[in-house]
């Protein structure tokens, strides 16, 4: 290490850098190498990580290579038994959260560059390559002409999250209603009750929603017997709400819902609201398909994208199944002009001649923060690297393993899918014993998942699906299919050790 002198700032040099980085990167790979070695859920009690913590910051920093021995073994000592590994092959849990040795080289290339993409002035690039990058993807996925840059009226943006996306969805939905109504108004959101909790929480940001109980402001609508918003019950809110003097401004559909990946009639909920004058009004349809989204990459899953030419935005996380690593939102717009009627505040200190022109684009005006990461280069890179083909064969092979597991439970007299298998994600439970009632069912599911989890060997999750026709609700265990390595001996040693427990 560099010789110190008092009071000097203890910089890493170039060459310490290297050194430290080769290690750093050597231990990721190290790390994804014994994964299947690791609990996959980290086991460990509340304040356990903290206690072997200092309680206070340290006063003298580290002291060249020694000090960093240190910093590595408490990654292994510290640090690793409290981490749940969401990149394990028998990761089953929630929906993926993707990271790719591309993605992770590019998060390294933007951290490295260290750029503050917030306008097009304060680095080109970062721009630049975000625009291209998203028109690929747009391509890939044969979105609408509408949702790509050269349409003129679009474009697509990265975001952090799905709930940004939502959250910069609705306030733009409202201004534009605003606008064109030449007023302010009681105003009205919908959605499904199988919707993800993100639209309540963009409500109640922007004000729309007073509680997380108001049923008036937000309204969540019953889903037909496949868990996707009804769109006869759509029409009759908001036909309920115009006559009550009340304003309806946006409907958020989803393709592929947290619980059951129900997949919302998009062309149906568009054909309603330009019936009901939702559509003439300026109001706004936003199309979360958060996970799977990413399947419009394969042209056989693209009918589940029918009616996006009618919305006005449409986002997906390659975050969760498209091997780019978080965090990492693409947001589609048919209109941008409305986020930056919604979402552009320009003080002084930003002004510059670019912006001025017209001629670039400033994306902080299509977002919430004002600051904004180089992500485009992860994602940049994780389709060079793959290429369309690559990334085809990694969802395919997905979605082949989910087929043979759902297989599997429908072969099992002591099993019953609670849904159809949606893509890669598996909705099934025991079945309940003859004369059972329905509470001990869900107790007997509950424990059993209670002791797959325990055992380290594989992570699922679970939800809870509302009874139809005035049936009851239902626990029921859902496996989802996306990490990285997952392979099928996976999916079988999961499905293997679920039947070996069912039996104890």
């Amino acid at each position: 290490m560099s010789e110190k002198r008092e009071g000097a700032v203890p910089h890493l040099s170039a060459e310490e850098f290297r050194r430290l980085g080769h290690r750093v990167v050597d231990w990721v790979a190290d790390y994804w190498a014994r994964l299947e070695s690791f609990p996959v859920r980290a086991a460990v009690a509340p304040g356990e990580v903290m206690a072997k913590l200092p309680a206070h910051p340290p006063e003298e920093g580290l002291d060249g290579e020694a000090g960093w021995e240190a910093v590595f073994r408490d990654l292994e000592e510290v640090v690793l038994p409290g981490v749940t590994h969401w990149q394990s092959p028998s990761f089953f849990a929630y929906f993926p959260s993707n990271a790719s040795g591309p993605a992770v080289l590019g998060e390294l290339l933007s951290a490295g560059l260290g750029v503050q993409g917030m306008l097009w002035s304060t680095s080109p690039a970062a721009t630049e390559l975000e625009t291209r990058v998203l028109d690929w993807l747009a391509e890939l996925m044969a979105l609408p002409a509408s949702f790509r840059s050269d349409s003129g009226t679009g474009g697509g943006v990265i975001q952090g999250t799905a709930s940004e996306a939502v959250l910069v969805a609705m306030v733009a939905a409202r201004d534009r209603v605003r606008r064109v109504l030449g007023r302010d108004a009681e105003w009205v959101a919908y959605t499904s009750t199988q919707t993800h909790s993100s639209v309540l929480k963009a409500a109640l940001i922007s004000g729309v929603a007073r509680d997380v109980a108001d049923s008036v402001h937000l309204r969540q609508l019953d889903t037909d017997a496949g868990y996707a918003l009804c769109p006869d019950a759509l029409e009759r809110a908001i036909r309920e709400d115009l006559a009550a003097g009340r304003q309806p401004f946006f409907v958020c559909a989803s393709l592929g819902t947290t619980s059951s990946g129900a997949m919302d009639p998009v062309r149906s909920v568009v054909e309603v609201l330009g019936r009901t004058g939702f559509t003439a009004s300026g109001g706004w349809v936003h199309v979360d398909a958060a996970w799977a989204g990413s399947a419009l990459v394969c042209p056989e899953f693209r009918a589940l994208g029918e009616g996006l030419e009618g919305v006005d935005s449409f986002a997906f996380n390659p975050h969760k199944w498209l091997l780019t690593n978080f965090d990492c939102n693409v947001f589609y717009t048919r209109e941008r002009q409305a986020l930056l009627n919604a979402l552009s505040v320009m003080p002084e200190y930003l002004r510059n001649a670019a912006s001025a022109s017209g001629k670039v684009v400033d994306y902080r005006d299509w977002q919430v923060p004002l600051g904004r990461r180089f992500r485009a280069l992860k994602l940049w890179l994780v389709l060079r690297h793959y290429g369309a083909r690559g990334l085809r064969a990694y969802l395919r092979e997905h979605v082949r393993q989910a087929e043979l597991f759902a297989g599997w439970v429908e072969a099992d007299a002591r099993f019953e899918l609670a849904v159809p298998r949606s893509l890669s994600l598996v909705c099934f439970r025991l079945k309940p014993l003859p004369g059972e009632a329905s509470s001990d069912t869900d107790a007997r599911n509950r424990h059993l998942l209670e002791r797959l989890n325990a055992s380290g060997k594989a992570f699922l999750t679970h939800t809870v699906l509302p009874g139809v026709d005035g049936a009851p609700s239902r626990y029921v265990l859902r496996l989802a299919i996306g990490a990285t390595r997952t392979e099928e001996r996976h999916v079988r040693a999961v499905w293997e050790q679920l039947g070996a427990l069912a039996l104890s």
